[in-house]
């Protein structure tokens, strides 16, 4: 029985380690759809200040964000490392998100997750975050995907 429970609490889910400014974010993989180069976006009138536009993906009209306005932090800086992420939301369908850089994916179990993040409500980010997870020596905010896509603004 006891050989049973590690096996549970060691299943390890994939994360895509992303950068946007400094720090280092992972997405749970179920969510990624797609990683595409950055290509031309078309602007939508009166969208959130954090909707950048749309992107024509094979024949599919995507809204693409800018996690770091949504965040607060300081505007977006493309450059060849640049990447749009693809997220398939069950409740939105497809929605991009802009990220510094496209990193590597990792594997990381529960208990390589501390979820006590409420300890760093002073970050800018804390809103978006629901755990920070440890692979080796580094450091990952693990990102609440519903927070980050959601429609509530946070103040």
């Amino acid at each position: 029985m006891a050989n049973e429970m590690e096996i549970i609490d060691q299943e390890k889910i994939q994360y895509i380690v992303v950068k946007i400014g400094g720090e280092q974010y992972g997405l749970n993989i179920s969510y990624v759809d797609n990683i595409v180069r950055m290509q031309k976006i078309t602007r939508v009138p009166k969208a959130p200040h954090y909707y950048v536009g749309v992107i024509n993906l094979r024949g599919e009209i995507v809204p693409v964000m800018s996690v770091r306005r949504k965040m607060g932090l300081e505007d977006d800086v493309y450059t060849n490392k640049s990447r749009i992420i693809i997220l398939k939301l069950e409740n939105l369908g497809l929605i991009g998100i802009i990220v510094d850089e496209v990193k590597e994916v990792i594997n990381l179990g529960e208990s390589d997750i501390d979820r006590n993040v409420s300890n760093a409500n002073r970050r800018a980010d804390a809103n978006y975050i629901n755990g920070i997870g440890k692979d080796g020596d580094e450091l990952v905010s693990i990102f609440e995907i519903s927070s980050i896509v959601g429609e509530v603004e946070t103040a």
